[in-house]
């Protein structure tokens, strides 16, 4: 059973209210001091930071003592449309009709309308499923241009009582009569940590992690990246771990070839140097590319680990490779995620699955 609770702009005021609570699990509305409305959701482990009518970002994530959160310029949300106006936050959807760098063909905003649009309905949710007694947010956003586009976004957050994972969802109903283009990114952003290194289920090698070449125009970058590009199209196992002093500067892109092992469960880890480890796990049936993106500046900091249906150059490149998907007139697409802090013991469990998955497919 799943109880809701809706919510309205007007409970979101500069002084942060509990608004629901169900023994560890509690909600606390408040406003940015730039007049954003957030949400904080708690568990006996930490917290997620949600923005019920700006994209429904995950903005801030702290888990087990430990904020997840990429480092970025931005010290709050900003109420805006525009991507990099306000970017900071720890997961952002991307999409629903392109996503992506806009190419020289292509008109849509830098990943698409769905980072922050104005969700016209939110919701606060209890409720008890398979993982637990859980608490989360849900809401709409229905993004309608005559002529071109109807659809209905529906995102669901869960955090579950005494876990540092929780479950994200997205469903994306097309409400016309005629398909529509489809691209969906999921947009996670951790912090880096030196010494941390990373683990998946992908092969190590040219072919299945594939280094982005080209830098957007707007983007300038520090001396020696380019031959960092060329060292890791050679060797992308370098990425791995995370030395200081790797030029990722401006940015660094790779493509990636996910295995899902016999659960569907597609897995990435960046274990940390105490041996606990972030964890993002998604279904490559449901999204079947995957982008890296680590950016190591001293104004940014991020990893960026992001399951999805195309690749990012835009949706002119991405339809002539032939990733745009259709989705057929009233047809409903949706993925989902776990993510969070897994400790020692949780992060050696699950390395050994990754390891297994792989071993599995050179069998």
């Amino acid at each position: 059973m799943q109880t809701s609770l809706y919510l309205s702009p007007a409970q979101f005021t500069s002084q942060e209210t509990l608004i629901a609570e169900r023994g560890e699990l509690s909600a606390l509305a408040f406003r940015y001091p730039s007049g954003v409305c957030a949400l904080r959701l708690k568990n006996s482990l930490g917290e997620l930071i949600l923005l019920p009518y700006q994209g429904q970002q995950i903005w801030d994530a702290t888990l087990r003592g430990r904020r997840l959160t990429m480092k970025s310029m931005f010290d709050q949300p900003y109420p805006t449309r525009d991507f990099l106006a306000t970017y900071g936050g720890f997961l952002l959807h991307c999409g629903a009709t392109a996503m992506g760098v806009p190419g020289p063909a292509d008109t849509h905003p830098l990943h698409g309308e769905l980072p922050n649009a104005p969700y016209q309905t939110a919701a606060l949710i209890f409720g008890a499923d398979e993982k637990g007694q859980y608490i989360g947010l849900t809401g709409s956003y229905r993004h309608t241009v005559a002529f071109n586009y109807n659809y209905a976004a529906i995102p669901l957050v869960k955090l579950y009582a005494a876990s540092s994972v929780f479950g994200v969802s997205m469903t994306i109903q097309n409400l016309k009569a005629s398909p529509m283009p489809l691209m969906f990114l999921e947009h996670v952003n951790f912090l880096p940590v030196d010494g941390g290194r990373l683990a998946q289920t992908v092969l190590c090698d040219p072919q299945n992690m594939r280094v982005r070449a080209n830098i957007p125009p707007f983007m300038e970058v520090a001396p020696g990246y380019r031959d960092f590009v060329k060292l890791l199209q050679e060797r992308p196992k370098k990425h791995l771990v995370f030395e200081p002093g790797l030029v990722y500067d401006p940015e660094m892109v790779l493509y990636l070839n996910y295995l899902a092992a016999e659960d569907g469960w597609a897995r990435t880890l960046q274990i940390h140097p105490d041996g606990s480890a972030d964890v993002v796990r998604h279904r490559p049936a449901q999204l079947n590319h995957a982008v890296r993106w680590i950016c190591r500046t001293a104004d940014q900091d991020a990893l960026g680990i992001e399951p999805c249906t195309a690749e990012v150059e835009g949706f002119s490149a991405e339809k002539d490779k032939g990733n745009l998907r259709l989705l057929p007139g009233g047809a409903v697409f949706s993925c989902e995620l776990e993510i969070g802090v897994l400790t020692p013991d949780q992060t050696r469990v699950e390395e050994m699955r990754i390891t297994q998955t792989l071993q599995d497919v050179a069998a």
